[in-house]
């Protein structure tokens, strides 16, 4: 995969899982859950701004950004709290699959950020419920 294709399949999971994270918010109760709410808002904050800096990079590399999806099937028919974290466990290990799809395919300062949003994803995956693994985002090691 070459550095702008891995940059666009980074961008594409990006805009997923702003989505996702906008409609797992809407569906927890701040009352009931109060942790769960500020745990998806952190996460829907963070993938905001990666989505940002992925449309930047992209753009300053001369690509045209890919543009979201007019919409994304979401796993999250229920409004209780462990199925809600449990989606956004899946959206971490997907975020971390790509990150190290980056990781792989990039250098320079967009490694860095790339090894950096990966070990964010593998953590807040963590927090979510994922099981620790030796190579978050690169199954296939394990």
């Amino acid at each position: 995969m070459t550095p702008d294709e891995a940059l666009q399949a980074t961008l594409a999971a990006e805009h997923a899982a702003v989505f996702a994270y906008a409609e797992l918010g809407g569906r927890v109760s701040t009352s009931q859950s109060p942790t769960a709410a500020t745990a998806l808002r952190a996460a829907y904050d963070v993938h905001r701004e990666r989505r940002d800096h992925l449309r930047t990079l992209i753009t300053q590399r001369g690509g045209r950004p890919t543009p979201p999806a007019p919409g994304y099937r979401v796993p999250a028919a229920s409004r209780r709290t462990p199925q809600l974290l449990a989606v956004a466990r899946s959206l971490e290990e997907r975020s971390a699959e790509v990150y190290a799809q980056l990781v792989a395919s990039s250098v320079g300062e967009t490694r860095r950020w790339a090894v950096a949003a990966l070990e964010d994803s593998a953590v807040r995956g963590l927090g979510f419920g994922a099981g620790a693994e030796a190579f978050p985002g690169a199954p296939e090691l394990t």
